[in-house]
């Protein structure tokens, strides 16, 4: 799906319409070092494997699009849960 380089939405911030710039957001690199990974490789140590059962065949085919809107007025970033896609592409 084609998505518009910029939007008119809502801003919270501006408590009104204004042109937002349009983004697909990605995360970032996880931190190896973070409590949760720290614990999780505690726990797979050893015998017994996963703590959890490991997904052998994904129940879904496609991910959903989070969209990064940026206000051109105020520079307030807020993100916006899209649809589900196979594919999704900022245009002009």
């Amino acid at each position: 799906m084609k998505i518009p380089k910029e939007i008119r939405t809502y801003c919270p911030r501006c408590r009104k319409h204004t042109v937002h710039t349009v983004s697909i957001y990605k995360k970032g690199k996880e931190s190896a070092m973070s409590w949760g990974a720290r614990r999780h490789k505690e726990r797979k140590k050893g015998y017994g494997g996963q703590k959890y059962p490991e997904l052998k065949r994904p129940a879904k085919t496609t991910k959903k699009v989070t969209l990064k809107l940026k206000c051109k007025e105020c520079g307030m970033i807020s993100m916006r849960e899209g649809v589900r896609l196979k594919k999704a592409e900022v245009v002009k």
